[in-house]
């Protein structure tokens, strides 16, 4: 029986190895996803992704199914509630930041005509694609990253540092960083082709 190679960061947790195989990397251009990885990167900052895997159901629970134009009208005394739930991770300024940012979002997707036309416009529509040998060889964060952040914080984002960002280029396939040895670097690859 040979076993199927992954990225070395995924390990063995059956929630993060699905992740690994299903999401991280595959191109995403649907404006609903983007908000959705956008709010959890966020949230993920300064913890481990993983702990944000496992509250997802929560955040998708409180925060109306990563509904922006709903998360954008909550009022102060919603968010207030919802910082009592454990189901997400409990940080004011992360709970507050995601009606900021539902409210950036939408501002953005008006200017743009999509989220995803705005953000896919900083690598002319393609991921560029990696070709990492080892894990230590993936950067946290690029000149490209360091642009999208700037200009995200630009435009009224909060949690949207050079390091998240890139995070999330990563989970919704702009850039491929599975390492060659993995099996989804061909995958993602050819995902990567046709917008």
């Amino acid at each position: 029986m040979t076993m199927t190679q992954r990225c070395g960061w995924c390990g063995d947790d059956p929630l993060y190895v699905d992740y690994h195989d299903t999401e991280w990397g595959v191109p995403v251009r649907d404006d609903a996803t983007l908000f959705e990885f956008l709010m959890l990167e966020g949230a993920q900052a300064g913890l481990s992704w993983i702990t944000v895997l496992r509250k997802r159901e929560g955040y998708r629970r409180l925060f109306a199914g990563f509904d922006a134009v709903k998360v954008a009208k909550f009022t102060d005394a919603q968010l207030e509630k919802r910082l009592e739930d454990p189901g997400i991770v409990r940080n004011r300024l992360k709970v507050f930041g995601a009606r900021t940012n539902a409210r950036a979002f939408l501002e953005t997707q008006a200017a743009f005509g999509s989220f995803s036309h705005y953000l896919w416009n900083f690598v002319d529509g393609k991921p560029i694609q990696n070709r990492w040998k080892r894990l230590q060889q993936v950067p946290a964060t690029t000149p490209l990253s360091d642009t999208i952040s700037k200009d995200m914080k630009r435009r009224g984002f909060t949690f949207v540092g050079s390091t998240i960002i890139y995070a999330h280029m990563q989970a919704t396939g702009m850039v491929n960083d599975h390492t060659l040895d993995c099996f989804r670097h061909s995958e993602c690859a050819q995902l990567g082709t046709s917008p």
